[in-house]
């Protein structure tokens, strides 16, 4: 998708993108320079109830710890 800078500096999110990406007026987004490569990244409102689960997994994390500790003790 091209998208054009406005003089005012503004970039209209075309209205596909912003569906599928769930964006409302006053979404607020971080802009980061990837080497040369600008990408708008939403800023969540709650990142740690937002991430919860995006590392789903077999397990506890800390008891994989501890298995692996105990291994390690021999």
């Amino acid at each position: 998708m091209i998208v054009k800078l406005s003089k005012k500096g503004w970039v209209v999110t075309p209205a596909a993108m912003r569906k599928k990406h769930g964006l409302t007026p006053g979404s607020e987004f971080t802009v980061v320079d990837y080497g040369g490569v600008l990408t708008l990244v939403p800023v969540f409102k709650d990142p740690v109830q937002q991430g919860a689960g995006i590392l789903k997994g077999n397990g506890s994390l800390t008891g994989l710890i501890v298995e692996e500790h105990y291994r390690d003790q021999g």
